[in-house]
């Protein structure tokens, strides 16, 4: 069988789960360190969605980093059809999250009158961008794997 670059117990999916882990982590800090972002629903689905991703990825980058360390990668039909299907939930609302929380901010600052200040403001568009890389990691390590399925 085929090593698919990317696909869980790789060096690559660690990297990939390392890098979703540390922009969700970003962007929940990004978002929670303004106090008024409970203001905006948008703003409260991001942070919902982090808390979701945040474990998952953390989670599956220590599997990743065992499966390295003991050169024995995890190629169980079930168990990775239940990772894909996760990664692929995870990151359809990653996206989600992503692009109702850059809309909501290109509104704000848009806007006739200021509504949130020129610092809080870019603070927000900083974790929408940290936001879209953890959903872009999170598509890559879901399309390896879901690579992968068919050859279990």
């Amino acid at each position: 069988m085929d090593e698919v670059p990317g696909s869980l117990g790789t060096s690559a999916s660690f990297s990939l789960r390392l890098g979703q882990t540390v922009f969700s982590t970003a962007s929940l800090l990004l978002m929670s360190l303004g106090v008024e972002f409970y203001s905006y629903t948008a703003f409260c689905y991001l942070v919902t969605i982090m808390g979701l991703v945040i474990p998952w990825s953390l989670t599956l980058a220590l599997v990743d980093g065992y499966s390295v360390l003991v050169k024995c990668p995890l190629r169980q039909p079930g168990i990775l059809l239940l990772i894909v299907v996760g990664d692929w939930v995870l990151s359809v609302l990653t996206l989600a999250a992503a692009c109702s929380t850059a809309s909501v901010v290109d509104l704000l600052v848009h806007a006739d009158r200021s509504y949130c200040p020129p610092k809080l403001c870019s603070r927000y568009q900083l974790s929408a961008a940290m936001a879209f890389l953890s959903w872009f990691l999170s598509l890559a390590s879901s399309l390896f794997n879901l690579w992968l399925l068919p050859s279990l």
